[in-house]
């Protein structure tokens, strides 16, 4: 390396780096000594050192040499190098020293403090900070309060509609925006609606500034951490929040612009003219906005006419119609029953009424008049809903709610376009095959004691897909608001039957000789010529042989409809497959407790059943269909069978949109819920009960169809659901008082009705089906069921000993006649014994055919009758009670799988 390049030896007392902090800060332009130096210049560059003879002022290092220098206020100079040329301080001087000469604007970070601490703001920063943040923010409210204006309520009578579309693309109906309101002059609202909704939603109206900060903090705070939207806490932000329909989204933003818009109405709008506002635009269930709509939606009166009472109970639906409408809204929320709907309405009725006493509103006396709920009307007023459009626009709004494409409110605003599954021809067909039969058989004015408050439900839907093609929902949507092809309540009988022969088809039957444990794993597939008993009076049994007794000791003897018996005695056993074509209730109750009544229930909800529309499940006459399942979902479990096995769930809804494009478009899921086989087997089955069995009126000249009949316990329901490959259909039949001044609507039986000695699934049912299924399938190819291949080992094919008659057991001792398919596919209830044994409660109610007319149990529940549908004794409640009505499961959207 060359001797210029050869690194300078360093100098003593700190070296270069102090050298360098020890040069002087002097502006004047001459070459800086180094610091502690007495006098004398830098030395030369042939001495190789910067000052030998310098007097260094000693450092504990370069940090504390560092600010030395700049408490002396020296710049950090480099030393002049005179074998370097050195460098010159610019003039007036750089760097800190020249810095601390001059006052920033804003001094930070700090320039007198060092380390850490000057990074710590000093209190002049922070106050100015605050004024200048808050002197900001004051400036940006007063311009946005500015900027935003009181809201015209005669605008708000002005939204979009929703759309819904036929499967086709044409139009169904446009619905849902036209807004139900008329606009009135406080003088017109009763000062007990206006004290009503004060009591009940804002009882310091009259005093306060028109917001709820705690609420607004609220509502924000839930927003932003993704939790559900909430409104006003105040009659004025809830005014405002109604009167902004051009801008309904749910976001800060609009949150904060409705809380200036409220500000600005609470600071210049006198408060009648706000509180009007509010009751001119509020939602109250019904299509109606505004208390002369809901007047007249509920009780057919202008809004000056309404009572006390009447005002209360409007200022409960404020709260939200879905669930406190006395109506009831099933088809969106299957908790919204009219039952439940009623209870929650009355008690904010009344909640609302004692509120208005305490705050001097409302006289006790006039109070104590108003105890119940007020009577109302009929819920449907739009035209445009009548026939089955409406219960088709119910189904597919429940549709849009549950699956959480938008909410009740959203829609009620509008501006949607929801396309559906619906066939407007099938829709057609079907309501005209339904009134067909109801203008020819059934007459009210003539047979006012049977033929009265008789209704028809049904549903068809396409096997390869899910999708809901038709449904007949009642009369009129706009007469009869229950949709009758969803949630009823109405037991579906011995349509119930094919689940249990899936069952033993898919899970065998338990061996019976094998131990208890062992017994879920140890089974025998079942094969369709497997035998099992036809007798009547039939003492159930255990999967090992002993006799079923419930948890009081009780027997159970199954009883067949007509009180026959089928086959050859003394054992009277028959095969599977004329057990179902005989609708034989022994047969299937006693395979039901071989297979597993457990395994029954999921073979019914592999098909496509709601758990929550199964009951009775740990009773024998489960496998007979006490549950109440929809005509929707039955069509659809069916449709598992047509399409060898393979479930989709029902749908109604294909697609929706909005202006901002494509919120929803449905995808078809399949899962293969049962073996080709083992479905292909039951529809061959099925098959046999259309062609020579008891559903014969539903055959479809040069078609193949598969299907089962079914009537209840009592003779209050009846059933025909079958299919063909292309279309799966299920047709309900029942007598119920769903008048709303009946507070027990119950089923009715139905002997006599039509004309008939007896309806069953065979008759009407049957008839509507093929009528319509008839229409149906013009024009579609005649496709056949698959070959089934052969399934299980034939079951009970060993003769049995000759049973020795005992006093609790009723012997048949000749053959009995097979009934006809009209006579046979009733499912009676358990019989008492000749002796009466353990059913002695029931010995002196037996009919003409030997039956019980009326069972019960020792806790006086059950029906009895037809289905061989027994109380269930552990709970004093009978599984079969049509009453009871499980409308939480039922329905196509009911439960978890809505």
């Amino acid at each position: 390396m060359s001797e210029h390049r050869r690194k300078p030896p360093q100098p003593q007392g700190g070296g270069r780096a102090a050298a360098r902090r020890g040069q002087s800060g002097s502006s004047s332009g001459r070459r800086a000594a180094p610091r502690g130096a007495t006098g004398s210049s830098a030395g030369s560059h042939g001495s190789g050192s910067y000052g030998a003879g310098a007097t260094e002022r000693p450092y504990g290092g370069r940090a504390e040499a560092r600010r030395a220098a700049q408490r002396s206020g020296g710049g950090r100079r480099r030393a002049a190098d005179p074998g370097r040329g050195g460098r010159r301080a610019a003039p007036g001087g750089r760097g800190r020293a020249a810095a601390a000469g001059q006052k920033r604007m804003i001094d930070y970070p700090r320039h007198d403090r060092y380390g850490w601490r000057r990074w710590v703001p000093s209190w002049r920063l922070v106050t100015g900070m605050c004024v200048g943040f808050f002197g900001a923010m004051l400036a940006a409210a007063g311009l946005a309060y500015a900027m935003v204006g009181v809201p015209d309520v005669d605008k708000t009578a002005n939204a979009q509609n929703n759309v819904y579309y036929w499967a086709d693309g044409s139009q169904m109906v446009a619905t849902g925006g036209e807004r139900n309101r008329q606009i009135i002059d406080l003088s017109q609202i009763p000062k007990e609606m206006q004290n009503a909704v004060i009591a009940q939603e804002n009882k310091t109206f009259r005093t306060d500034s028109g917001i709820d900060p705690k609420g607004i903090a609220r509502a924000v705070f839930n927003m932003a951490k993704g939790g559900e939207t909430q409104g006003g806490s105040t009659i004025t932000q809830q005014y405002v929040k109604n009167a902004m329909l051009n801008d309904q989204s749910q976001t800060i933003s609009r949150k904060v612009k409705e809380l200036f818009v409220s500000i600005k109405v609470g600071a210049e709008v006198d408060k009648d003219e706000i509180l009007a506002g509010y009751l001119n635009t509020t939602y109250y269930g019904r299509g109606a906005y505004g208390i002369q709509a809901a007047a007249r939606a509920y009780f057919n009166k202008d809004a000056v006419d309404l009572n006390p009472g009447e005002c209360a109970f409007l200022a409960a639906m404020v709260k939200g119609a879905t669930y406190y409408d006395p109506a009831g809204a099933t088809s969106i929320d299957p908790a919204a029953t009219p039952a439940a709907n009623k209870k929650r309405a009355l008690s904010q009725m009344q909640d609302t009424l004692d509120k208005m006493v305490e705050y001097g509103y409302l006289s006790q006396a006039e109070r104590d008049k108003h105890t119940t709920l007020p009577k109302t009307q009929n819920p449907r007023s739009n035209t445009a809903l009548s026939g089955q459009i409406g219960y088709l626009v119910d189904l597919a709004k429940a549709s849009v709610i549950k699956n959480d494409i938008a909410t009740a409110d959203q829609l009620e605003k509008g501006g949607y376009s929801i396309h559906t599954t619906f066939d407007k021809k099938q829709v057609e067909e079907l309501e005209k095959s339904v009134q067909k039969v109801y203008k020819e058989k059934i007459d009210p004015e003539k047979r006012p004691e049977t033929d009265k408050h008789v209704q028809f439900g049904g549903a068809s839907v396409d096997p390869e897909t899910g999708a809901i093609r038709a449904i007949y929902g009642g009369t009129d949507a706009t007469k009869h608001f229950t949709n009758n092809a969803d949630v009823t309540g109405a037991q579906v009988g011995s349509t119930f039957k094919p689940f249990v022969l899936a069952a033993a088809m898919k899970w065998g039957v338990r061996d019976p000789d094998g131990l208890p444990e062992q017994a879920q794993d140890e089974r025998t597939v079942v094969s369709p010529k497997s035998l099992y008993t036809g007798k009547n009076k039939y003492k159930i049994k255990n999967y090992d042989g002993s006799v079923w007794h419930n948890e009081k000791g009780e027997e159970w003897l199954q009883v067949n409809d007509g009180d026959v018996s089928y086959g050859e005695p003394p054992e009277y056993k028959i095969d599977l497959r004329e057990a179902m074509r005989e609708s034989v209730n022994s047969s299937f109750v006693q395979l039901g407790m071989d297979v597993g009544l457990d395994k029954v229930k999921e073979a019914a909800v592999d098909a496509g059943l709601l758990p929550d529309s199964l009951t009775g499940t740990t009773y024998p006459s489960f496998s007979i269909g006490i549950s109440d399942p929809s005509a929707i979902r039955m069509a659809a479990a069916y449709a598992t069978f047509a399409d060898s096995g393979k479930q989709r769930e029902p749908f109604s809804v294909t697609k929706v949109t909005n202006k901002d494009g494509t919120l929803f478009t449905h995808k078809v899921e399949t899962k293969q819920a049962f073996e080709r086989k083992v479905a292909d087997n039951v529809t061959d089955v099925l098959k046999t009960v259309v062609e020579d069995g008891t559903g014969t009126n539903a055959q479809l000249p040069g078609r193949e169809v598969a299907g089962k009949t079914g009537t209840t316990d009592g003779n209050k329901s009846a059933w025909f659901v079958g299919y063909t490959p292309q279309l799966s259909t299920a047709i309900s039949m029942f007598r119920m008082d769903d008048d709303e001044s009946n507070k027990n609507r119950t089923f009715l039986e139905m002997f006599g009705t039509g004309g008939e000695k007896k309806i069953h699934g065979a008759s009407f049912p049957a008839q509507i089906w093929q009528d319509f299924m008839a229409d149906a399938m013009k024009g579609l190819p005649k496709e056949k069921f698959p070959e089934p291949q052969p399934i299980g080992e034939i079951i009970n094919d060993t003769p049995s000993p000759t049973p020795t008659p005992s006093p609790t057991e009723t012997e048949e001792t000749s053959p009995t006649p097979t009934p006809t398919p009209s006579q046979s596919e009733n499912s009676p209830s358990p019989s008492p014994t000749e002796t009466c044994g353990v059913f002695d409660w029931r010995c002196e109610e037996e009919g003409e055919n030997g039956g019980a007319t009326d069972g019960g149990n020792a806790n006086g529940g059950g029906t009895g009758g037809d289905d061989g549908i027994s109380p269930s004794p552990s709970t004093g409640e009978s599984p079969g009670d049509d009453s009871r009505g499980n409308q939480n499961g039922g329905g196509f959207l009911g439960g978890p799988n809505g």
